[in-house]
This record gives C-alpha cells, sequence and structure tokens, in this order.
C-alpha cells in the first residue's frame, strides 16, 4: 500500500517552501519582463490607477503558467541541492531507498501543479488575456497628458499643431503662440498667431478652452459652403481677447471587446472548437465562391454538342496543328489585339488572385493560430513535468545548494525551452512548419534529456565528472599526460638491476623485430584496419614487461636512472590497430566515409606515434642499462 512517509513529508515541505519562494521571484521577472514591452504605452497618459491596477492583476493572472515551469526547475534543482550537498541524500539512498521512490512525494506535487498550470490556462488565462488586451488596446489609444513642450510644434490635439516660444511654470501663461488648425487639407489651414494665452482642461475632461491675447487669425475661405458667395478667399481677424475651444478626450475609455474575437489566446479549449467549427465554415463557403467565380470568369467550359466536341479532339489530335502558324497567319493589328487581350486578361486574373488570397491567408493563420493555441495548454502544463525531471535529476548529480549553480543552470534550461519554444510558434504560425512539429519541438528535445538525467542520476553515475569528458577527449584527439615518478624517501625493497637490464636488452630486441616486420611508416591497409582485423598483442606485452620493469626501477635511489625512467612515452597499445574493439562498429565506422577517414587518419598517426614511442624507448633502454653497468 501507497503509505505517507516522513520522508515524503520532509521532501515536500522543503519543496514547498522553495517553490513558494522562487515561483514569486519567477512571476515578478517575467511581469517585469512583458511590462518593460509596453512601457512606452503606460507612462505619460495619465491612467488612473484603477485602470493601472486591472492591467497589473490580469498580467500576473496570464503569466501564472508560465512562471510555474521555471519555479518547479529552480526549486527542485535547489531542492535536491542541498540534499546531496548536506548529504542526506546519501543517507537516503544507503537506507536503500532510490531516488525516484525518494521523489515520489515531489513527483505527486509537480502533478498537481501541472493540473493547476492547464486550469489557469484554460479557465483563467482566457479571461486574463482578453481583459489584458483589452486595456492594452485602450491604453493604446489613450490621449496623452497635456504637455506642450517650448520651441517645437506639438500634435497631441486633434486637427491642431500648437507652437511656443515660452512658458511661465508659475502662471501657466504660453507666450508666442502659433497654431494650425487642420480642417480638410493644408491648404484649408486656420492660421492662429498670439501674443500671449493659458489653456485649461474643461470638467468633463471632453475640451479644452483655450484663451489667447493680442493676436490675429488667418483663415482660407475657399469651401465648399462659401465658396461661390464670399466675396475675398481668405479671411483677417484682429483680436485683442478670443477664447478657443478645442476637442480633447482626456478620459480612459475601455474599447469595445468585440474587436478581439479572433483572438485565440483569449479562448479556452471549448470555445476554441466551437470557433475553429465556424471559422473552417466560412472560410470553405468563401472558398467555394471564389470558386465558382473563377470557372465563370476565367475558366468555363461551354456546353458543345458531340459533333463539335469530335472535331476538336480530331483537330488536337493532328501533327500539323501548331499554334504558332495559325498565329503567324494574323495581320499585325489582330497580332496586337490578341497579345494585348490575352496579356489583359492574365493580368486581371493575377490581381484577382492576388486580392483573394489576401483573405483566404489570414483565413488560414487566424485557424493556425487557434490550432496552435489549443496545443499549447497542453505543451505548457506538460512542461512542468518535464522541468522538474530535468531539476531534480540534476540536482542530485550537481549537489550543489543554494542560488549559485542552480540558477546558472536553470536560466541555461529554460533559455533552450524558450528558443526552441519560440521558433517552433514562429514556423507554425506561418505555416512553414506542421503545428504538432513546432509546438512540440521544445517538449520534444527536452523530453530525452530529462530521461537521460533521471536515469544518470537513478543510477549514481558521474554525468558531470570533469576528468571522464577531458580524458575521452584526450583520446580522441590523441593526447597523452607525461610520465611522472617521483623519488621516494623511504624504500624497503632495493630494485634487482642486473635481472632488469637483462630484461631491457630483451625489450630492444623484440623492439627492433616488431619494427622490421610491421613496417609502421607505412599507411595501415584499410581492408585489414575494417573488416579483417587480426589481433596484434605484441605491442601490448612489451608494455605491460616495460612497465614492471619501470615499476621496479621506481624504487631506486640513484636520480639518474629516475630521471631516465621518466622519459619512458605511455604507450598506446592498441588505438594503432583498429578505431574500436567490436568488429561491428569499425564496419560503421568504414561506411560512414566523413568517419571512417577521420578513424583512418587518427590510426596512421598512432602508428607514427608509436614508431617514435619505440625508439624513445629503445634509446633509454640503452642508457639505463649503461647506467646499470657503472654502478
Amino acid at each position: 500500500m501507497l503509505r505517507i512517509k516522513k520522508l515524503d513529508i520532509f521532501l515536500a515541505k522543503q519543496f514547498g517552501l522553495l517553490f513558494a519562494g522562487t515561483f514569486f521571484i519567477c512571476q515578478f521577472v517575467l511581469m517585469m519582463q512583458f511590462l518593460w514591452r509596453y512601457v512606452d504605452d503606460l507612462i505619460g497618459k495619465g491612467i488612473p490607477m484603477t485602470a493601472l491596477a486591472q492591467f497589473f492583476w490580469y498580467m500576473g493572472l496570464m503569466m501564472v503558467p508560465q512562471a510555474l515551469p521555471l519555479a518547479i526547475l529552480l526549486s527542485s534543482l535547489i531542492t535536491l541541492g542541498n540534499l546531496g550537498e548536506s548529504s542526506e541524500l546519501t543517507a537516503i539512498k544507503a537506507a536503500g531507498i532510490s531516488l525516484l521512490q525518494a521523489l515520489r512525494s515531489l513527483i505527486v506535487i509537480t502533478c498537481i501543479i501541472m493540473m493547476a498550470s492547464f486550469y489557469f490556462e484554460n479557465n483563467l488565462g482566457p479571461d486574463a488575456n482578453m481583459k489584458l488586451s483589452q486595456l492594452l488596446i485602450s491604453m493604446k489609444q489613450k490621449s496623452p497628458e497635456l504637455e506642450i513642450p517650448e520651441g517645437v510644434f506639438y500634435d497631441g490635439i486633434p486637427n491642431s499643431n500648437i507652437y511656443v516660444q515660452k512658458k511661465d511654470l508659475k502662471s501657466g501663461k504660453l507666450y508666442g503662440i502659433m497654431i494650425y488648425r487642420m480642417t480638410q487639407s493644408y491648404e484649408d489651414a486656420a492660421i492662429i498667431l498670439a501674443d500671449s494665452g493659458m489653456m485649461q482642461s474643461t470638467a468633463e475632461k471632453k475640451h479644452l478652452i483655450l484663451k489667447l491675447w493680442s493676436g490675429e487669425w488667418f483663415e482660407n475661405m475657399r469651401s465648399d459652403e462659401l465658396g461661390n458667395s464670399a466675396a475675398v478667399p481668405y479671411r483677417r481677424e484682429t483680436f485683442t481677447y478670443k477664447k478657443i475651444v478645442l476637442d480633447f478626450d482626456g478620459d480612459f475609455n475601455l474599447t469595445d471587446a468585440a474587436a478581439l474575437s479572433n483572438n485565440a489566446q483569449g479562448k479556452s479549449l471549448a470555445k476554441i472548437r466551437n470557433d475553429l467549427d465556424s471559422i473552417n465554415l466560412v472560410y470553405d463557403s468563401i472558398g467555394r465562391n471564389y470558386l465558382r467565380d473563377l470557372n465563370m470568369l476565367y475558366y468555363n467550359i461551354p456546353h458543345t454538342e458531340r459533333r463539335d466536341s469530335l472535331k476538336a479532339l480530331q483537330l488536337a489530335y493532328t501533327q500539323g496543328y501548331n499554334i504558332d502558324s495559325i498565329f503567324g497567319k494574323l495581320s499585325t493589328e489582330q497580332k496586337q489585339q490578341t497579345v494585348a487581350s490575352a496579356l489583359a486578361k492574365a493580368q486581371n486574373e493575377m490581381s484577382d488572385l492576388e486580392f483573394k488570397s489576401l483573405l483566404t491567408s489570414d483565413g488560414d493563420k487566424n485557424i493556425r493560430r487557434h490550432r496552435i493555441e489549443m496545443v499549447n495548454k497542453f505543451t505548457v502544463a506538460l512542461s512542468c513535468l518535464i522541468f522538474f525531471f530535468i531539476g531534480a535529476p540534476l540536482g542530485a548529480i550537481i549537489r550543489k545548494g543554494g542560488l549559485g549553480v542552480p540558477v546558472i543552470i536553470s536560466v541555461l534550461v529554460f533559455i533552450i525551452y524558450y528558443i526552441l519554444d519560440n521558433s517552433g510558434f514562429r514556423m507554425a504560425r506561418e505555416g512553414i512548419w506542421a503545428i504538432w512539429f513546432g509546438k512540440g519541438l521544445a517538449p520534444g528535445v527536452l523530453t530525452p534529456i530529462a530521461i537521460f538525467v533521471t536515469y544518470k542520476a537513478n543510477k549514481d553515475s558521474v554525468v558531470f565528472n570533469v576528468d571522464v569528458y577531458r580524458n575521452l577527449l584526450m583520446k580522441a584527439l590523441g593526447l597523452r599526460l607525461k610520465r611522472h615518478i617521483p623519488s621516494k624517501e623511504v624504500i624497503i625493497e632495493e630494485p634487482n638491476y642486473q635481472v632488469d637490464a637483462l630484461q631491457l636488452q630483451k625489450i630492444s630486441q623484440q623492439i627492433a623485430e616488431y619494427n622490421t616486420v610491421h613496417r609502421l611508416k607505412k599507411a595501415p591497409n584499410p581492408i585489414r584496419v575494417f573488416f579483417k582485423y587480426k589481433p596484434d598483442h605484441a605491442i601490448e606485452m612489451i608494455n605491460e614487461e616495460l612497465e614492471k620493469i619501470i615499476e621496479n626501477l621506481a624504487n631506486t635511489k640513484d636520480q639518474q636512472i629516475l630521471r631516465y625512467i621518466n622519459q619512458y612515452p605511455i604507450m598506446a597499445v592498441k588505438a594503432h590497430t583498429r578505431p574500436f574493439e567490436k568488429k561491428w562498429k569499425n564496419i560503421i565506422a568504414a561506411i560512414i566515409i566523413p568517419a571512417g577517414l577521420f578513424f583512418y587518419m587518427r590510426m596512421w598517426r598512432f602508428r607514427l606515434r608509436l614508431l617514435r614511442d619505440l625508439k624513445i624507448t629503445s634509446k633509454t633502454n640503452e642508457q639505463v642499462i649503461a647506467r646499470i653497468q657503472e654502478m
């Protein structure tokens, strides 16, 4: 039976506290990132605090499904990293509890969070997105606060351009005023000049009252109403005081939500399915109407009798029938008329098709957006589970708590997910990729990674051991370390120098025989390397005997011999014979030409290196033997 154990409660408390903290941090970061995109639409507009409060509330609700996966990733990394760093994870495994068994409570919590994410995305998110879009459009349409600058023309008032030479901030007076009031065009503009003036808004904030002193008014009277009756084309008025009322809506008004009916992100799954049926029905009917119109205008097949049809077929099968020859028999005037008629018909058809393609392409894009949003509601919730099975195993492997390494890894993983998801979304939206491929790209890439790190963490594999990867890289590139044998302060047993000298002489003879038989300077035979490999144990035996002698001579007190044995190279005993141990791997490497060429050149390099190592070994043998004889 599944019972709640103390370990489950302990891990749930550790994870829950961290998840609550990281969730609010991620929520804040995402909200600030979203707010930064629309900061120009919020500042300097005189938007009331109630509208701003609604904006932040709906923005927070919309960001909850995006913040949950990142919070799960970061909190799981920190939780398991803290347990590993404090050796509590080691104690759990020592008690016979596997990693997956220890994480079962966190898996249940993650599944609950995943369902909550889907609920937000399907029920609360659409309404929040619709309200937020409505607020954003209203904020963009909101007129800015009336702050007329000095020395430039200000066009913030509808149908007017105002120039102010100087402003008095204390009294609110404006000096050197020039106003262009637009009616129909720039030719019909009224020009108002004034020495000074003041401007204030009405109580209902629907109009501006402009008071002007000591000025002139110039206006073009050539309009439809006065064009036939005016004695002069222009009017000039001089005034000492004048009051002008200008239209200026300073209130914040919500836009009609009917304009957002095609917003797929503002709909639930049921609404998307219902609207998809309606949209498909509408555009299918439009497509059928377009097809009927095209058949009537351009591809109309007239009804012909059987006799005429047979005659046309007989004419078509005639070998001497040639359009160019028929066209050549026409007169010059007829040719021009025929070409002009065909060209006009083709251009008209192309223009008609281009115009109709605009509507159909918009319909296809709208349908793709609805389908993408339908898939997105599931992928966003699924990402919570994927991020948990990436974060928890990585925390168990890295065993680093706090906010240092976990934050770096979380940011890297989330950047990879964001790039893949955003790229797939854009490609699917434009119809370049299939919707299932575009929206499934990020989960498809991260799911194998989650399975891999979970398997490695459950098996206690050293995935992030730098020495393992360094040795693998050095082995692939043919790099090696130098031999370093230090002198020993305490020596229990002295080496048998005479026996070692005889063994070194024997090894030198074996090296000479091996060089004579194998000719290491010559390029290896590809057939014998990849397909007909014969084992070569001579170098393995020579190297094994040499290492025993080096280990024995390492107990010497003679510094010269110690310097000589440090000159012996560390030999690769198998790399010069074939790329891999398994025969089938060698065959695959040969079939894949680029890889086979790389391994073939690598093996030739190891043959040349072995030849050099054998020469150094023979020379060092002579030096060690000579030193032993001197002793």
